[in-house]
């Protein structure tokens, strides 16, 4: 594929020999007469590198890299001037400009500076890919979020991700860290439904020694290690109503006390909330404080589940087929056609993270090189018949209830070695329930330690 360079300049004798020279060295080559017009390509067509002057009328050039850095920081924009001074190349290269030649311009110095702008911006995506805070996909709704996360991410706003568990809201996140004023500083990431409410406080503030029983020595909170960085509330709708005031406060004032301590600290932290649930039906529930909600949704963004995005199913397994044979340390396998195919049409419920950890599974336990359809999943390869689902002869539904229960435990018990607590634990019973559903549908139990 072609690396597209973009010209912007009023002058059409540079557009005309500019452009036929790059044509003849290989490139893809867009031109404008005005900044408008050139801002319109921009954000049409995706560039390698942007040639863009200085004085011209309508809009001058250090309005337009303004406006090219605000709609895409990634691209690299080479700054053009008749009139070049000192000032002009510091100005536009603290707005972001990658360098500032001077006319006339010589192509002996013109393409080296273009090929090493390219290499630069490959370097900054492959430096994003390697962190693991790449956002993969090529769908339209995908590429409208980069879009947002390309024109958020150099702002300090507050940003609030929704969408369902394994979007990649996390990913989101860091994609947005990567890209900003702050990546050079601490990306760090709470998750609020996994901490425990009465140590909650302790986590995010931090506490003193002696502030309450077992705190033997000081203690870092997140907002303090988040300091000059982002901070980012995972699943924010767990936290306590109590929690949520504290944290109002915080967030509002920029400073905090720890567990025990009578002195304020300041921070100066951005936050990325996130939550799988619908905030406007928590606070209707009284479940979230509106307050809290509308100091966080300043940015909001809504990602997609997988099966809104179909077309990217295909590039997120090549992706992770990729990722996974570096951490295996193997050749990377290959999925068939027919197999994609099958990927391609599942509704996957747990979204990409449920993809990720398949493709996982199956690098690992699948002996060739090529992924079949056979190695798949039932559930994915093809639909189960009655007697898969354990529905058997079932002529009304409450025996179908039954028997599918029935099946289900057997398979749930078997996944975990017939280990009744962790089957328990697993499927969100009580043991003691289990032990009598097991009994009333005369399942056989292999014998393990745990259950003799």
């Amino acid at each position: 594929m072609k690396s597209k360079i973009l010209i912007i300049d009023d002058e059409k004798g540079i557009l005309e020999s500019l452009s036929g020279i790059l044509q003849d060295e290989g490139f893809g080559v867009e031109v404008a007469e005005r900044a408008k017009a050139g801002i319109d390509k921009f954000k049409s067509i995706e560039f390698d590198v942007v040639l863009l002057d200085v004085w011209m009328p309508e809009m001058d050039g250090i309005t337009a890299l303004q406006k090219l850095k605000e709609y895409n920081p990634r691209t690299p924009v080479i700054i053009m001037s008749g009139h070049g001074n000192v000032e002009t190349a510091v100005k536009a290269t603290k707005l972001g400009a990658y360098d500032f030649l001077e006319k006339p311009l010589s192509i002996e110095v013109v393409l080296p500076k273009i090929r090493q702008a390219m290499k630069s911006e490959t370097k900054q995506i492959a430096a994003v890919a390697q962190s693991g805070a790449d956002f993969i996909g090529e769908s339209k709704v995908i590429q409208d979020i980069k879009r947002q996360i390309n024109l958020v991410a150099p702002k300090d706003a507050w940003v609030l991700l929704s969408g369902e568990n394994g979007t990649g809201k996390e990913v989101v996140a860091k994609t947005i860290h990567d890209l900003s004023k702050r990546s050079k500083e601490s990306f760090v990431a709470v998750n609020c439904a996994a901490i425990p409410e009465e140590l909650i406080e302790s986590e995010l503030f931090g506490h003193v020694k002696g502030a309450f029983t077992n705190a033997i020595s000081d203690k870092v909170g997140k907002f303090e290690k988040a300091n000059k960085g982002i901070l980012f509330l995972d699943e924010i709708a767990d936290m306590s109503l109590k929690t949520q005031a504290k944290i109002l406060r915080i967030l509002q004032e920029q400073q905090f006390e720890k567990l025990g301590d009578v002195t304020s600290k300041q921070v100066n932290v951005r936050v990325i909330a996130a939550s799988n649930k619908d905030l406007k039906q928590e606070i209707e529930a009284g479940r979230f404080r509106e307050d809290l909600y509308y100091r966080l949704n300043v940015v909001p963004f809504e990602i997609p589940p997988l099966r809104d995005r179909v077309g990217d199913i295909e590039l997120l397994a090549e992706f992770f087929l990729e990722k996974i044979s570096i951490k295996l340390d193997e050749p990377k396998k290959s999925i068939s056609v027919a197999a994609m195919k099958k990927l391609a049409s599942f509704h996957w419920p747990g979204n990409v993270r449920e993809l990720q950890n398949l493709i996982e599974r199956l690098c690992v336990l699948v002996e060739g090189s090529v992924i079949e359809v056979q190695d798949l999943p039932k559930n994915i390869h093809g639909e189960a018949s009655p007697v898969s689902l354990g529905l058997g002869d079932a002529q009304s539904l409450k025996e179908a209830r039954s028997d599918f229960e029935k099946a289900f435990i057997e398979d749930s018990l078997q996944k975990h070695g017939w280990n009744i607590s962790k089957t328990a634990e697993s499927i969100g019973v009580e043991r003691s329930n289990l032990h009598r559903k097991i009994k009333s549908y005369g399942i056989e139990m292999k014998q393990t330690k745990e259950n003799t």
